[in-house]
This record gives C-alpha cells, sequence and structure tokens, in this order.
C-alpha cells in the first residue's frame, strides 16, 4: 500500500561516532527522498565527523578515523544536504530519539538554517506500540527479509522505508496517510530533543530534570535568573538552549 504523502519525505539512518548528541558527530548519512508520485531519490555521504571515531564504535558501524580522511565535514556538506532535504517530512527507526536530533545538531553547529517544523514517522515507535523489538527483527517480520549489513547506513535506511510501508500494509488500525503517521508515531509530549524540558497536561513546559524537575520553566527562570544562565554555559544540546531562549524571554515578558 503506497502512503499518501503531501510533500516529500525523507527516509534516513546516520552512523556516528557515539550516541551524545551534543558531543558526537556524523560519520556517514543516507536519505531516500520519495515524492509524493513515488519518484525516489538517494543521497549518501560518509564524513570526516573532525573527532577521533572511538575503536568500539567502528566496530560495530565498519566505519574508521582511515576510512573518513579527505572526507568532506559536516558544515562543508551541509548546504548541499540541506538543499536536499528542503521542506520534506522524515521517516526513520529512532529518529524521533536519535537521528533527527544528531541532524539538527549538526545543522546548529554549521551555522545553517534547518526548518524542524516538520512531521516525522518513526518505525521503531509504530513497532514498539505493536511488538517491542529492533530493526531487524522489524525487518523480518514485516518483510519477511533478513536484515543484511546492518548498522550499515545504506542498509538500514533502505530496510526503514520498506518496514514503514510494510507496517501500513500489516496493521489495519494504521492508515496510509502522513498526517496519521505522525500522529501516531511522533512525539509531541517534549518541547526539545534531548527531552530535558516537557509538555505538562496544560500545555506549558516544564523541566524533565535536576532540582527543578516538574517545576514549570517560566517560573523558574522569573525567580531564578542564575538557572538559565547555567544551562545556557552547560553540556546542553543546541536545540535545548534555543528552547530555553525561547522560553526566557517569555518570562521576561509575563
Amino acid at each position: 500500500m503506497n502512503i499518501i504523502l503531501r510533500k516529500p519525505l525523507i527516509v534516513f539512518d546516520l552512523e556516528t561516532t557515539g550516541v551524545q548528541i551534543a558531543k558526537d558527530r556524523i560519520v556517514e548519512i543516507y536519505c531516500i527522498k520519495i515524492h509524493p508520485d513515488g519518484k525516489e531519490e538517494h543521497l549518501h555521504q560518509v564524513l570526516n565527523p573532525t573527532i577521533p571515531i572511538p575503536p568500539e564504535v567502528s566496530e560495530i558501524h565498519g566505519i574508521w578515523d582511515k576510512d573518513v580522511v579527505g572526507k568532506p565535514t559536516f558544515k562543508e556538506f551541509s548546504v548541499e544536504l540541506n538543499t536536499f532535504l528542503g521542506d520534506s517530512d522524515f521517516g526513520g527507526f529512532n529518529s524521533n530519539r536519535f537521528d533527527f536530533p544528531m541532524l539538527a545538531e549538526e545543522f546548529y553547529r554549521a551555522e545553517i538554517k534547518f526548518n524542524t517544523n516538520r512531521k516525522f514517522i518513526d518505525a521503531q515507535r509504530i513497532f514498539h506500540k505493536m511488538e517491542p523489538r529492533n530493526l531487524g527483527a522489524a525487518y523480518q517480520k514485516y518483510c519477511n527479509k533478513n536484515l543484511v549489513d546492518a548498522h550499515s547506513a545504506k542498509a538500514d535506511t533502505i530496510a526503514t522505508w520498506e518496514v514503514i510501508k510494510a507496517q501500513v500494509d500489516f496493521y489495519d488500525e494504521l492508515e496510509n496517510d502522513i498526517d496519521f503517521l505522525h500522529a501516531f508515531s511522533g512525539e509531541s509530549e517534549f518541547f526539545d530533543f534531548a527531552r530535558r524540558i516537557k509538555r505538562g497536561s496544560d500545555g506549558e513546559a516544564y523541566f524533565n530534570f535536576g532540582k527543578y524537575i516538574n517545576k514549570r520553566v517560566v517560573d523558574v527562570f522569573k525567580e531564578n535568573r542564575g538557572y538559565y544562565d547555567w544551562m545556557m554555559k552547560g553540556d546542553f544540546s543546541a536545540n535545548t538552549k534555543a528552547v530555553i531562549t525561547k522560553l526566557a524571554l517569555e518570562s521576561r515578558n509575563a
């Protein structure tokens, strides 16, 4: 069953130097751009992360420091990539919690204006709501195929797109519509990708960590301006800092 798209959908996967969004870097990206008419475009790039790739990580995805010598940095590749992505919606596997936040963080660092107001399909979220497992198991269940070359960006991306399409066919509850799939697999409980600022039942922003957990952000910033300054100097992602800056301005005007 074809999924109804109102704009292009980017299904993508990243390989990185690690899992810390604020510190680690992308070393490989593979994207499939699916147009509403079904046409597909593919984009693949190995990147120089500008920091060493830990050997234990290279053992997983197979990309070593020697493999990135002479490759473009993300900043050097960012304009071409952003042009390719355009205003597309996004799909991936665990992309809501990792891949998209990591991608957005790299664009922040490259000082490239990147639109984060998109719809998201996360095949892992759909899968975990139905049957908690991983991409290999999802590929076997929904597509009846074994995932060869797991942890290569190309294999994982192609498998993810096949899984998303197969999931829509497999579950009667799922609609072949980008709006429905965004609502089903997207996340609206948090204001930032790192999940530091959560959305309360009243729609307001609350801290999701530390000594002010469950306290309304604007109230904390009114009472303790220094906490905002501490966060801005701390090891928080650029996305989180952008969110709290907006909230800090709101607290001043409230």
